[in-house]
């Protein structure tokens, strides 16, 4: 099924009852005790041994031996003896089609992300979840997705072809509370650029695929691109998304380490960063390699419906290719990321989670695991998937870091990640903003976020599309509305 012919469906609305969270000015102080605390700043880990963190609203409001520091009153303990704290991770690229997903990141310890492509209900989410009346990591969403027509174009996509239809759009996403822009690879020069432009002038930042121009046939094998992929790095991107992307559109996918060590030299210099992404293309692999059994691995209940029904042509597809399909590209992409740290080029982790099959929250482990795989170090992969995140996100003041007057959104393990990333997928604990998940709470998170209903995403997704003008408004798609 086709994502045209699902938009096509019949909607029936369900509400959905979620817990409400604990308002910060209600949340008794938190006290971990005798903990081994982790920072990733630098070009070494700090480590801090036995330590006592206290969190007062929100906010780690100490830091000190667990012999000196003398806590509060009513005061909630946590004995952490010979476990490691470290700063909530953070998923630089997903795309949220409802509720349930927020859980499914918290129980893996992520309690930031950066949603790819807004819907007017996704605002909603963020001023929500900054508010405390919605469970889930912290938000931020850029707009919808812009392109122009060509082979990438997608219905759910704004179609940009004049300079003037640019400006109109950007000025739009603004003014309905939008920070951030995404473009996409078919957007014509001159649409681009007024994009680009226009963003600027309001302060707005940009990410996404690099924009490519018209796609002319034999483009890039026969002809080279309309945008050249150098003219682009000072155009003041927050993140390049995507190493396959990069290497499609700097390289014509040629493969080729020389070109790679050049092209990190430029991208370094440059200052953007990159949003790595391994595991987008690295599931497309597996699927693959085992003939569509990987669709059905552990984890896939907490994946939306709506995207497993739109996918479904994607994943036939996959299934049925040849069990090396894409290998090759597979470990080279893995090559271009240790090429790319070792240049300077400042990473950042995110997962396309939402999208095929990359399943919320536990995307981000996998993707901490093809870093290592890939020779980056331990201390590289989570600088990457903490402090990198909240610098780019501009919040590098207050997130990303275990510090005095930083935002409590921490994880708690019980052996050294740095040892094994893959620790990360079973946390003793999360804090997300003070509010403390202890391990049933955890395992309750990822039940609910398996709690999805098909019917309520669609509605969802449909008003979205009706406010976006997209669809026809007079179409009979109700609220998204839920229980609280």
């Amino acid at each position: 099924m086709t994502l045209r012919s699902v938009f096509a469906a019949v909607i029936v609305y369900c509400p959905f009852a979620f817990a409400q969270p604990v308002p910060l000015n209600s949340v008794a102080p938190l006290l971990i005790e005798h903990v081994n605390v982790l920072n990733f700043d630098g070009a070494d880990t700090e480590e801090l041994s036995d330590q006592s963190v206290l969190i007062e609203n929100g906010i780690i409001s100490q830091i000190n031996s667990s012999s000196s520091l003398i806590p509060p009153e009513h005061v909630k303990r946590i004995d952490a003896s010979g476990m490691y704290l470290l700063p909530g991770l953070i998923d630089m690229h997903v795309h949220i089609w409802d509720a349930p997903e927020l859980l499914a990141y918290l129980s893996y310890g992520v309690t930031t992300v950066r949603n790819a492509s807004g819907m007017p209900y996704l605002l909603n989410f963020q001023e929500q979840i900054a508010s405390g009346t919605l469970e889930g990591p912290r938000l931020k969403t850029t707009g919808p997705i812009l392109n122009g027509n060509g082979p990438n174009f997608q219905l759910n996509h704004r179609l940009i072809e004049t300079a003037q239809q640019a400006r109109d759009e950007v000025q739009a996403e603004f003014e309905q509370g939008y920070s951030d822009v995404k473009v996409y690879s078919n957007l014509s020069r001159e649409a681009y650029e007024a994009i680009r432009d226009e963003a600027k002038r309001l302060g707005m930042g940009i990410m996404g695929h690099t924009p490519e121009g018209f796609r002319d046939e034999g483009v890039p094998f026969e002809k080279p691109f309309r945008i050249q992929f150098d003219e682009l790095l000072d155009d003041g991107f927050a993140t390049f998304e995507h190493i396959e992307s990069i290497v499609w559109h700097a390289l014509s996918d040629d493969m080729d380490e020389a070109r790679v060590r050049e092209l990190a030299r430029k991208i370094a210099q440059s200052g953007i960063s990159v949003d790595a992404t391994l595991v987008a293309h690295h599931n497309l692999v597996m699927v693959a390699r085992t003939q569509g059994e990987f669709l059905s691995r552990t984890g896939v209940a907490m994946l939306n419906p709506f995207i497993s029904l739109t996918e479904q042509e994607n994943y036939d597809a996959w299934a049925t290719r040849g069990v090396g399909a894409r290998a090759d590209y597979d470990s080279f992409y893995g090559r271009v990321l240790k090429i790319f740290i070792d240049a300077g080029v400042r990473v950042v982790t995110g997962t396309d989670a939402g999208i095929f099959t990359n399943i919320p929250g536990q995307s981000l482990i996998d993707e901490l695991t093809l870093f290592i795989d890939a020779g980056a170090s331990a201390h590289e992969t989570l600088q990457a998937a903490t402090v990198n995140g909240a610098d780019v996100l501009g919040m590098g003041e207050s997130l990303g870091r275990v510090r005095e007057n930083y935002l409590a959104d921490l994880v708690l393990v019980e052996s050294d990640p740095r040892a094994d990333v893959g620790e990360l997928a079973n946390p003793a604990g999360v804090i997300r903003q003070g509010q403390w998940y202890d391990r049933n709470a955890i395992q309750a998170l990822r039940k609910r976020a398996a709690q999805t209903s098909l019917e309520r995403t669609q509605a969802c997704v449909y008003r979205a599309l009706a406010m976006q003008n997209i669809l026809p408004l007079e179409s009979p798609w109700p609220a998204c509305e839920y229980m609280q």
